[in-house]
């Protein structure tokens, strides 16, 4: 039986490959992150649709935007032990499947959005489509720098959230700015700990181009040390208070601490653990900046 033939003859298969296309682990975060810039913009009541659809469309362009990342990197996928097992570079899906998909779930979500939210939310979510699929993709092949570069779509769906309720401003780009340089740290860990895979894929990352580690650490280091100010820039526009103020900085800190306890000693272990301190932080300081609002 062919490849083709197989994956037609496993229709749940089949749909649970379109659903992985969408990195649905990291679409997650998109919608925790697209509600959090709604509820932090609203002045008013709560409306629940608006709610329903800023989020959900969002999602739906960032699991358009995976998808087709996941057509353009299917090469590189199939070279690395962690992702070759995904839908296109194993074979399940076809590559054309995966862009028609992409195409329906992003144009989905541009309408919803439009329609449910408003014309600016669909707009920076274009933005974040475009920026991701045109821009970074293709760069990470070229330099480590993309990692800049992706940190921009990877912020934005805060902002989508945001414009969905109300104009954009000031306060707006504070919570994009925390996004933003929270990527940073958590990529060079992730890029770190997955240094002999990304090699497979021969990709200019800093932990290969420096395989002593201490450009990463040093790098580090210094989006942890910008992430101090950053992390309470929210509460100078008012949109939290003094409890989200000293949480987050103290959060940052702590980041900084284990930033240094990694550079001392650049060991995967210790990668590792930096690497699941960021994925904590964000969580934590989102509902720090909930309940400041709230309270």
């Amino acid at each position: 039986m062919t490849t083709e033939a197989a994956a037609i003859a496993r229709p749940r298969s089949r749909l649970g490959d379109f659903f992985a296309l969408t990195k649905p682990r990291l679409n997650s975060l998109v919608v925790v992150t697209a509600g959090v810039g709604y509820l932090a913009g609203r002045s008013g009541p709560l409306d629940p649709v608006s709610f329903f659809h800023a989020t959900v469309g969002a999602a739906l362009v960032a699991g358009g935007a995976a998808a087709l990342n996941q057509v353009s990197e299917r090469d590189l996928d199939a070279r690395m032990r962690r992702t070759e097992d995904r839908p296109l570079p194993s074979g399940r899906l076809r590559p054309i499947e995966a862009i028609w998909a992409a195409l329906a779930l992003a144009l989905a979500g541009l309408v919803q959005l439009a329609l449910g939210a408003n014309l600016a939310a669909a707009l920076v979510a274009l933005a974040t489509l475009l920026s991701y699929v045109a821009v970074y993709t293709p760069l990470k092949r070229v330099t480590h720098w993309a990692l800049l570069v992706g940190a921009v779509p990877g912020a934005l769906p805060v902002v989508i959230g945001w414009a969905a309720v109300a104009p954009l401003s000031p306060g707006a780009w504070t919570l994009f700015a925390l996004v933003f340089v929270w990527q940073l740290p958590h990529f060079l860990a992730l890029t770190w700990l997955f240094r002999e895979d990304f090699a497979r894929a021969n990709l200019p990352l800093l932990s290969l181009a420096d395989r002593s580690g201490r450009r990463t650490a040093t790098h580090l280091l210094a989006y942890a040390t910008l992430l101090i100010p950053v992390s309470v820039a929210p509460t100078w526009y008012g949109i939290a208070g003094t409890t989200y103020a000293v949480g987050a900085a103290v959060m940052s800190v702590a980041l900084l601490a284990l930033g240094v306890w990694f550079a001392r000693e650049r060991t995967t272990d210790r990668a590792r653990f930096v690497f699941r301190a960021t994925l904590a932080y964000l969580p934590i300081v989102w509902l720090l900046l909930l309940v400041d609002r709230v309270g």
